[in-house]
């Protein structure tokens, strides 16, 4: 018998559409999906789900039941409200103001209501993204750094607080960040804003707006903003913040590992950004702390062309890296900033550095290498003879020095420098870099001036423990190694066990502290970052000291057992790769056709690996690569969890140098091989490891493989082994979609590794490891002489070059550059008609294509410039007439 119905049922449809576009398809990736437990949801979409253009836009159902009309209405709004789609526009905001209308829930419809309905749109569309601009956050994407995921975040971040304290937003709201060149942006709903940071032309519907207060934004009004003057990026906060996703509990964009933010990118145009509503269940953003407040002129910063910035000697100082007379002349140069720098790390011209060693014995042939160990945010990093200032969005391991670290309170600095500005360098303590810690957040909380007594300058005179970088030194006994204590900066304590030689017993030393200090569980101590022979300790020094956390360092030290019998799980990892695949070969291409024309390592990378070994041939290099079981060391070596991992049996540790300067690119997946490490890189990016074949992603975003563990897109563990099976790249290519996407899996074997069967293995094989080791050994030394023979003293590393300056000439408009950078593109020739405001030449700084425009109509007489030539501000470009 049929039953009567009972109560009332409401169905509501998510689609990836634009209510704001006439309900435009929104095709695209969705970032983060979440809907409500209680409700009957119709749907096959989760987080990394793409809405193809090529079919409905249809994204869920929504279906409730309720006793009565009145239950089912307040059920599909609380449904609704809890309801989490970001990534792409869809009409959720508009079905949760539909459901809450008068005319709705009385029941007064008819059939066009929806025709004169007026949704509230708190949404601000790109008209215009300007240069390299994305959603932040503060403090960024902690707790992943030991797994090689930068914090990204604000470069300055002081400017980006203060903009949302004067907004009255909590510290975690998320705002935007743009770089040389202002977006314009339209506001679709009435809210409140703030512009801090480096000025630049900034109207509201043609009138001028002012900076460091809050400003008022009516529905419909336009925000245009132009070409930083002084300093390199500025700020917008609005009130309630950015609605984004948080991706391992950030929102800041991550552009290079293509995530956080708005869809893991950089903005676009005809991109929609979401205002937080607090009072949304779904809403991860916390509302407001504080009224609006301005920031007196007083407090605000200072941006210029010359930065005086504090730094912290060390982890790596004179006289064991570099000489005393090299660190004396790193304090006294005036290093200017190369336009080849962008948030991963801002290069420096200057003098060459004097260096200690001849080179980097087995971690590489420059004397730059080390063993690969954890960096600091804000390290000046040798990578060669040539500084890059770490910053956000910067490596976290790898083997090159750092001579000094730059002070948390001043790190907002690097953040604002230009291509063409200059930075001198000054030596400070952690007393003094605690002060100017406390003034900033004395300023951010009050929003007045804090004040910094004065300090002396801390000695850089080599004391007790031979540098003045080492903060403390054991000496070895019988039964334990060296351990150095090393200064790297007022956030971070590097621990160094050991002579600089591969040795697994420090490695398995390393592990048994990071054990300890978890369990000791002691208030400041953040984040435990280990490298080959080494531990990074990153702290709060408002909650420890780096007094205490070295007094806590040593105790623990004291009590560390013995590691002869030591044994850690082990993982045996399988992965296929492809020898000398095309994307190999073509980043080695791409490199000495942009980077360097002439190297030992070119055209060939496996050729310089089969010579520099003394291998017969280029077959035994990959014989050796197929045969070596690489256990993991560190992960994060050049970002998302990549190994760095050496070969358990020394007789396939294939010994090679890392590329001087590195790579600008590398394809995600690719192999290499630096000094005697193997590496997978995690994703696209720089590099400088000898380049030998590609295997399958190690990163899934969005965790679509259950081989992944949950919460962790990383594949790889410590003191896992990596082995390789040999593969077709077309075979490759079709396991790594398949393996992305989940439908194909790899052989993992659970093991241990014991280290006293190690050692056995080692004592066993002595007689032929040692023969493989001198005969390495004589063919290193013959490259390397043959190297330094060829190799002529390279010319310090200039930021610009002038261009000539062209004769003069009668009745035309002069077209001249307006920054620092590298012709890209010329985009017009001599007798073009050009109108006013035309692209007519890109320039490239901080790897961005930034243009300069027609100042006027007319026809182009001369062009004096060519892509590939430097460019300083007022350089002539070209002629019209």
């Amino acid at each position: 018998m049929a039953q009567p119905p009972r109560g009332a049922s409401i169905e509501v449809r998510l689609y990836a559409e634009d209510p704001l576009k006439n309900f435009q398809p929104s095709p695209g990736v969705l970032t983060d999906v979440c809907f409500p437990p209680d409700v009957r949801v119709d749907s096959g979409v989760d987080s990394g789900s793409e809405v193809s253009a090529f079919y409905d836009p249809l994204i869920a159902k929504l279906i409730v039941h309720g006793e009565d009309r009145a239950a089912a209405l307040e059920k599909m709004q609380t449904a609704l409200n809890e309801t989490r789609l970001h990534g792409i526009a869809s009409n959720l905001d508009y079905l949760r103001q539909v459901i809450a209308s008068e005319a709705f829930r009385s029941g007064q419809i008819w059939t066009r209501l929806l025709d004169s309905f007026t949704p509230h749109a708190p949404m601000v569309e790109v008209l215009q993204p300007g240069t390299w601009s994305s959603v932040q956050d503060y403090p960024g994407r902690l707790g992943y750094w030991d797994i090689g995921v930068p914090p990204s975040g604000p470069m300055d971040d002081y400017a980006f607080r203060l903009a949302n304290r004067i907004v009255g937003n909590a510290e975690e709201a998320a705002g935007l960040e743009f770089t040389l060149q202002g977006p314009t942006l339209r506001f679709h709903s009435d809210t409140l804003i703030a512009l801090t940071g480096a000025l630049c032309p900034a109207t509201l519907d043609d009138d001028a707006v002012s900076w460091w207060q809050p400003l008022a934004v009516k529905a419909g009004q336009t925000l245009t903003l132009g070409r930083m003057q002084q300093g390199c990026r500025t700020y917008l906060a609005v009130r309630n913040g950015f609605d984004v996703a948080e991706y391992l509990g950030s929102r800041s964009t991550f552009a290079l590992g293509q995530f956080g933010g708005h869809a893991g990118r950089t903005l676009r145009v005809a991109d929609m950004l979401a205002i937080s509503q607090p009072s949304l269940a779904a809403c991860t953003t916390p509302a407001p702390v504080s009224d609006p407040q301005p920031l007196p002129v007083a407090a605000q910063p200072v941006y210029g062309d010359e930065w005086h910035i504090g730094v912290l000697y060390g982890p790596h100082g004179a006289p064991d890296f570099f000489t005393h007379q090299s660190i004396d002349n790193f304090f006294a140069a005036e290093w200017q900033v190369h336009y080849n720098s962008n948030r991963l790390g801002v290069r420096l011209a200057g003098p060459k550095p004097g260096w200690a060693r001849l080179n980097g014995g087995e971690a590489g042939l420059h004397p730059s290498n080390v063993h690969d160990c954890e960096y600091a945010i804000g390290a000046v990093n040798f990578t060669g003879d040539f500084p890059v200032i770490l910053t956000r969005d910067g490596p976290s391991l790898g083997g090159f020095v750092c001579p000094v670290t730059i002070a948390k309170a001043e790190l907002w600095k690097v953040g604002q420098v230009k291509p063409g500005d200059r930075i001198r360098f000054h030596p400070i303590g952690v007393e003094e870099a605690s002060a100017l810690e406390q003034a900033q957040t004395y300023t951010i909380d009050t929003l007045k001036p804090g004040q910094v007594p004065a300090f002396a300058a801390p000695t850089l005179a080599a004391g007790a423990n031979g540098s003045a970088s080492v903060l403390a030194a054991i000496k070895a006994s019988a039964s334990t190694p060296t351990a150095i204590y090393r200064q790297a900066g007022d956030n971070y304590i590097l621990l160094e066990y050991g002579d600089n030689v591969l040795d697994l017993a420090l490695r398995l030393r390393v592990h048994l502290l990071m054990t300890a200090l978890h369990k000791a569980g002691h208030p400041g101590v953040e984040e435990l970052s280990p490298g080959v022979r080494s531990l990074q300790i990153r702290y709060d020094s408002r909650i420890i000291s780096q007094e205490k956390l070295m007094a806590l360092l040593l105790e623990l030290e004291s009590d560390l057992g013995d590691v002869s019998r030591m044994q850690v799980p082990s993982r045996i990892v399988h992965l296929p790769l492809a020898f000398e695949d095309s994307a190999t070969l073509g980043a080695v291409e791409r490199y000495q056709q942009t980077v360097c024309a002439s190297a030992p390592w070119l055209p060939n990378n496996v050729d310089f690996i089969q010579r520099i070994n003394g291998l017969s041939s280029r077959e035994a290099v990959s014989r050796t690569l197929f045969d070596a079981s690489y256990l993991i060391l560190g992960l994060g070596d050049v970002y998302l969890g990549a190994p760095c991992a050496v070969p358990i049996d020394p007789r396939h540790r294939l010994l090679s140098s890392k590329y001087n300067p590195a790579r600008t690119f590398t394809a995600e997946g690719t192999v290499g091989i630096g000094g005697m490490y193997m590496c997978i890189y995690g994703m696209d990016s720089p590099g400088g490891y000898q380049l030998v074949g590609r295997t399958l992603p190690i990163w899934n975003k969005f965790l679509k493989n259950e081989q992944f563990t949950a919460g962790e897109p990383w594949l790889l563990r410590f003191f896992d082994q990596v082995r390789f099976y040999p593969v077709s790249e077309a075979e490759l290519e079709m396991l790594r979609d398949d393996f992305r996407e989940g439908r194909a899996s790899i052989r993992i074997e659970q093991s241990t590794f014991d280290f006293a069967e190690h050692t056995q293995f080692l004592h066993d094989n002595a007689p032929s490891i040692a023969e493989f080791r001198q005969k390495q050994a004589s063919a290193f030394e013959a490259e390397v002489a043959l190297w330094a023979q060829e190799e002529e003293d390279a010319a310090p590393l200039t930021a610009t070059e002038t261009l000539p300056a062209p004769l003069e000439e009668e009745g035309g408009c002069l077209v001249s550059a307006d920054l620092n950078g590298n012709i890209w593109k010329v985009l017009v020739q001599p007798g073009d008609e050009v109108a006013a405001g035309q692209p007519l030449i890109i320039v490239e700084a901080m790897k961005m294509e930034l243009a300069i425009h027609a100042p006027q109509a007319g026809r182009v007489k001369r062009v004096v410039c060519q892509p590939g030539r430097p460019v300083t501000p007022g350089d002539t470009l070209l002629w019209l007439e």
